[in-house]
């Protein structure tokens, strides 16, 4: 999980220009010598002057009116917009390296572009997933829902998402309840179960002694487990784990089939059977005299 990141937008400083005169040049010329200390031996020495008698685009002598900006003079028609060329006029112009722009070409060149819309981010920006967004951009890519500070967000494939459908869309499913599993769980049967939804999948019991049994990929306790096998007693219902006595298309302890009416074992003998019920041969005959 991930934290967004709020910040302002890293906007150079609009600067404005003005015009002089001719006498007001020679001014700011005579003030543009600076001292600066030499590396050699500390004495100081003068920095190189700019001639602000000359424009800084075609290098001629200025007549009349002059543009001082950045440090330079223009003549007025050619302090222009280093991209699109347009005069810059009496507006604002932002600079980058020392050149002036315009302000849609400054935003269109350096401004940060919003990974979202592609325009320009003027003002605040959230910067994730080393990206930039405009603030009502950034929001989960399957809902929509817009991200707080706060929320945090998920991450697949560079794009962000909420919690609810990045587990919806990417989290281990529950082989039980096909929910989402971001929390604890188990492997079994080569799937991943919720803890509370890996019980028999006929009576809901779990498996508190640690073992069960698997059944079609499913898991059961022992008494279901037996039940889809057909291999409970007929008579007391219980799983045969050991020999048994296949008899009526039914399946008996040997200890359990016995006669009907007498109770005793037939396992060691003959039986004989009426209305699907067992009986050794002395109880059979005497329920048949009495009819």
């Amino acid at each position: 999980k991930k934290n967004q990141e709020g910040t302002k937008c890293d906007v150079t400083s609009v600067h404005r220009w003005e015009t002089i005169g001719l006498a007001e040049a020679a001014a700011v010329l005579a003030a543009a010598a600076v001292e600066a200390v030499s590396a050699a031996g500390g004495a100081p020495a003068a920095a190189p002057a700019v001639d602000m008698t000359k424009c800084a685009a075609c290098k001629e002598s200025i007549q009349g009116q002059l543009v001082k900006a950045l440090g330079r003079a223009w003549h007025y028609e050619h302090f222009v917009c280093s991209k699109c060329r347009a005069e810059l006029g009496k507006q604002n112009f932002y600079e980058k390296d020392s050149q002036p722009f315009c302000e849609p070409c400054y935003q269109n060149e350096f401004s940060p572009k919003c990974a979202y819309c592609q325009e320009a981010i003027l003002d605040r920006c959230v910067t994730a997933l080393d990206k930039s967004w405009h603030p009502e951009h950034f929001f989960c890519q399957q809902c929509t829902a817009p991200f707080t500070e706060s929320s945090g967000f998920h991450e697949r494939d560079g794009k962000p998402y909420c919690a609810d459908c990045y587990n919806d869309a990417f989290a281990p499913k529950c082989a039980a309840c096909s929910k989402a599993i971001t929390s604890n769980y188990l492997t079994a049967l080569e799937k991943m179960w919720h803890t509370e939804c890996f019980v028999c999948r006929d009576c809901g019991s779990d498996f508190s002694t640690g073992s069960f049994y698997e059944h079609e990929g499913q898991p059961y306790c022992e008494l279901h487990y037996h039940a889809h096998r057909g291999s409970l007693c007929m008579a007391c219902e219980k799983p045969i784990t050991s020999k048994c006595i296949t008899a009526m298309g039914r399946k008996f302890h040997p200890q359990c089939f016995e006669c009907t009416f007498c109770k005793n074992e037939l396992s060691k003998g003959t039986f004989k059977e009426r209305e699907n019920k067992p009986y050794c041969s002395e109880c059979f005959d005497k329920l048949v005299s009495n009819q």
